[in-house]
């Protein structure tokens, strides 16, 4: 029998954050047994860690519609949860989208350091497109931060948005975003509000997962992190925080370092509690 655990990432609080299904091993169960568990489930990912000989992790992460190469807030919480069994200290991953490394302190607080990032430009007919998606005018994004797309494990076009009213007005046309992220190849889109140079507010759409609205997404906010670098946005420190989830009552917290060598990752920390049930 499969223990499947549910966990919740990027907070303290059980109704906080973004709830993951974690499966610590998943030897022999195959791609249709794990994405049927990731369905049953019902959360935006699962995480399915296999012990490998050399201590390490192959892990594989689907939602319940499809998997996905990277999860950031299912691999916190499920490196959170093998840390409460096992003890703190490093684990490394073996992903779809590369070799991810994530500690946990005596604290149970996780941090990821993503793959190499990149930042790529968005195409204007791909631009246009989002925005008649989410129902958005090109007069209410942030000229500070122009639309492109960051890459950490996964892609995620990064949209700002002038106003914080704005994003917490979110209501976008599901099919049709769908259509175009599946295209894409766009695991969510990163809508962002900068607060100021340290605080920034995110929401993030996953349609292609089946989930209308993920509430604390790992590997956006290391793409965010990329993009912020080579917008020469960041603060003096490299460091800032995404509050993401609150518009869905599930405040998320991410704290997102980045290096001056990109390619050495950008990191990502935050918590995760054990759902009851």
């Amino acid at each position: 029998m499969t223990e499947i655990l549910r966990y919740t990432a990027f907070t303290t609080d059980p109704a906080g954050g973004n709830p993951a299904g974690v499966v610590l091993d998943a030897r022999g169960l195959t791609d249709a047994q794990m994405q049927q568990i990731a369905a049953d489930v019902g959360y935006s990912e699962t995480a399915f860690f296999s012990p490998r000989e050399d201590g390490a992790f192959d892990v594989r992460y689907f939602s319940p519609r499809a998997e996905v190469t990277f999860c950031g807030h299912a691999t916190v919480a499920a490196v959170i949860a093998h840390a409460q069994r096992h003890g703190a200290g490093e684990r490394t991953l073996h992903t779809r989208a590369g070799v991810v490394r994530v500690d946990v302190d005596a604290g149970q607080r996780a941090t990821l350091v993503s793959v190499a990032p990149r930042v790529e430009p968005l195409a204007d007919e791909d631009l246009t497109a989002v925005l008649a998606a989410l129902g958005w005018d090109r007069d209410e994004l942030d000229p500070a931060l122009p639309p492109a797309i960051g890459y950490a494990g996964a892609w995620h076009p990064v949209i700002a948005v002038a106003s914080r009213d704005r994003l917490a007005r979110l209501d976008y046309d599901y099919d049709a975003l769908a259509a175009l992220m599946a295209a894409r190849d766009w695991t969510t889109i990163n809508l962002i509000h900068r607060e100021n140079d340290t605080t920034f507010h995110a929401r993030n759409p996953f349609p292609p997962g089946g989930v209308v609205e993920d509430a604390a997404t790992g590997a956006a906010a290391a793409a965010l992190g990329a993009y912020l670098a080579a917008n020469d946005a960041l603060p003096a420190e490299r460091a800032f925080v995404i509050h993401q989830g609150v518009d869905l009552g599930r405040p998320s917290r991410l704290d997102v370092a980045v290096p001056e060598n990109l390619r050495d990752g950008v990191r990502v920390s935050g918590a995760a509690v054990a759902i009851a049930g």
